[in-house]
């Protein structure tokens, strides 16, 4: 046992009383697991019960889509009736097997879809993705009443999923999908109820959070996670996110989560698109300074994001009460175990690292789909590879999923509505 391991190993009671047995967190993923249907799998299953045993305090899903025509990836899950309850219920029951808690993640891709997915995505207004060599179509302004009905659609979904067993909810208001769209002035250029300043553009995710809150009630946790900025001239800066921080504070949410980056701009993947602070990259976290002028201006409990790697960087920012919990996504890809083995003391620092190809436009994709593939293989019940190349798991991540995206291509052609959204055919009642 180490002298950090006593701070990583605190329990953490969140404003609601709910009660998280250590300080570390496997962060979201998208795991690319769902079905033809959208549905959840047994590859969800195995996944969960393997990181189940990983010593993490909680454990939150990658993105659940809450609206069956907006998928922002191929293997995407999409939960909006009860129609997959049974596989819910043992993904979430298997994630819980040895104590941790399992947030589900609820989101909206907004523009962020790729093409061969939507043949005509939503947003707050027709900004196209930019620097993305055609992937994404231009998307077409959501109306009033569609923005309100997508309100109720978040809540839907996060009523399902509490019922199906997750312990919680974390609402996606980062990384440039939908919600985020909403509050950054650079893709926000509405002049209504949902924009035209700061407050309106913050209105979309107000509303949801009081909608969700409402259908899950004060007992269940609810989390939010939120980009310190968007990197992008002239979009959502960290004074805008510092005022939206404040706002979801008084909401009464019970955990903020602190990220970064959008499609264009991609600091979530890792790779920062602004030079990081020498005091950050010390300390190994990326959004490290947000974090701390946040925790001067609320007490809500932080959650962060983004570059641990160490035992003592983790211990030293909780130690030094700048945030709450410390996320960890990659290390969890390739060691699924690394939590237990930070706690008991075997093990002071992560593995990961970067796979890339050296191909600076590049390399956030080919590290992303290194990782994803890495989840398939403990879908599968195998171990991690750590030794494959890039190349190698980039053939083996566009092999399985070209039958799934010439399903969903063909579905499309065949069965589309006004805006090319692909329409799912099975009954309701087929788990």
């Amino acid at each position: 046992m180490t002298g950090t391991t006593p701070l990583l190993a605190r329990t953490l009671t969140l404003p609601n009383g709910a009660r998280m047995g250590n300080r570390l967190a496997k962060a979201a993923m998208s795991e690319c697991l769902g079905d033809l249907d959208l549905a959840p799998t047994e590859g969800h299953v195995r996944l969960y019960r393997r990181w189940a045993r990983s010593g993490a305090g909680l454990l939150i899903t990658g993105n659940i889509m809450v609206e069956r025509t907006a998928i922002g990836e191929v293997g995407n899950v999409v939960v909006d009736d009860e129609r997959d309850m049974g596989l819910l219920r043992r993904w979430a029951s298997a994630g819980k097997e040895h104590g941790a808690h399992v947030w589900a993640q609820l989101n909206h891709p907004g523009r962020q879809i790729p093409v061969t997915l939507n043949a005509r995505p939503v947003a707050p207004s027709e900004i196209p993705v930019a620097n993305t060599a055609g992937l994404f179509r231009s998307p077409r302004e959501l109306t009033h009443g569609e923005v309100e009905t997508l309100v109720t659609k978040f809540a839907t979904t996060a009523g399902i999923l509490v019922r199906a067993g997750f312990t919680g909810i974390e609402i996606h208001a980062a990384h440039g999908y939908l919600i985020s769209q909403f509050l950054s002035p650079a893709t926000n250029r509405r002049t209504d109820a949902w924009g035209g300043d700061r407050d309106r553009r913050r209105r979309f995710l107000i509303e949801i959070v009081r909608a969700v809150r409402s259908e899950i009630g004060e007992v269940v946790p609810l989390a939010v996670k939120l980009n310190s900025a968007d990197f992008q001239r002239g979009g959502f800066d960290q004074f805008e996110s510092a005022a939206v921080v404040s706002a979801l504070a008084d909401e009464g949410i019970d955990l903020l989560e602190i990220s970064g980056g959008t499609y264009e701009s991609t600091a979530f993947m890792g790779l920062p698109a602004e030079p990081v602070k020498a005091s950050s990259e010390e300390r190994e976290a990326y959004f490290l300074d947000f974090a701390q002028r946040i925790r001067q201006q609320v007490s809500l409990p932080l959650l962060l994001t983004g570059g641990f790697r160490t035992t003592t960087g983790i211990a030293d920012a909780i130690g030094s009460d700048e945030i709450d919990v410390a996320g960890l996504a990659r290390p969890l890809a390739l060691e699924p175990d690394l939590p237990a083995r930070m706690l008991d003391g075997t093990s002071t620092a992560s593995t990961v690292r970067h796979r890339t190809l050296g191909i600076r436009r590049l390399d956030g994709a080919s590290d992303l789909l290194w990782h994803t593939t890495q989840l398939w293989r403990m879908a599968d019940g195998k171990d991690p590879a750590p030794g494959r190349h890039p190349l190698i798991t980039m053939a083996h991540y566009f092999s399985r999923l070209a039958p799934y995206t010439l399903h969903r291509i063909v579905r499309g052609t065949r069965s589309t509505s006004r805006d090319g959204y692909v329409v799912r055919t099975r009954g309701p009642a087929e788990h």
